[in-house]
């Protein structure tokens, strides 16, 4: 056995235990989701608030919590289906969620570049948060007409580990070469998305208004 599957075992047992435990609350997964986003916007507060001089202890621990809000967005859909709560309204209260704890972050960062007079990351930033709810809408419409748009690789997981790479190692200015990656990255994305549907939808014959 490799370290890095000794590794990802490990983080599977823990995550299960966590799963479970979570589960004996009988803890509604929507709360749990709702959490989550609690829990990014106090990371959004600690950007947002960031030292103008020096950032990285703020940057530091607005990238710790983000993790702590992943591990609530990795469980809470396991949690319904340990403890038979699958809805369709739950699918559709992550997706949105998720869409808030996107622009939050992304906001945070907005606060910061805006408080330290960085005109052109203010403007990169509000792009890359267009771009993140152009990434999910684009999906979620084309699927609305062709049943399956997951073409592309900037999804939210991508999105969230850079983020925390960023934040994390911000020290060494990450964040600034980060947030273009997500500019262009989202952007190619976001086209790879428009073409797969028009390649999908052009012989088809055209929805009534």
């Amino acid at each position: 056995m490799t370290w890095t599957s000794a590794f990802g075992r490990g983080c599977g047992w823990l995550l299960d235990h966590i799963v479970h435990g979570l589960s004996l609350t009988r803890i509604s997964p929507n709360v749990l989701t709702f959490i989550g986003l609690v829990i990014n916007i106090i990371a959004a507060f600690f950007f947002g608030h960031a030292d103008t001089t020096d950032p990285t202890r703020m940057f530091l621990y607005a990238g710790l919590v983000v993790i702590g809000a992943g591990l609530f967005d990795m469980v809470d859909g396991r949690v319904a289906r340990r403890i038979n709560q699958v809805t369709v309204f739950g699918a559709f209260f992550d997706s949105v969620i998720d869409r808030y704890s996107d622009v939050v972050l992304f906001f945070g960062l907005l606060v910061y570049y805006g408080r330290i007079n960085r005109f052109r990351y203010v403007v990169l930033v509000a792009f890359v948060m267009v771009t993140s709810l152009m990434v999910s809408y684009t999906r979620a419409r084309a699927e609305a007409l062709i049943g399956s748009c997951k073409v592309g690789f900037m999804e939210r997981p991508e999105r969230i580990v850079l983020v925390i790479l960023g934040a994390l190692f911000n020290k060494w200015g990450v964040m600034a070469p980060v947030l273009w990656v997500l500019a262009v990255l989202s952007t190619i994305t976001v086209i790879h998305r428009i073409q797969y549907t028009y390649s999908k939808t052009k012989h088809l014959a055209p929805i009534a208004q």
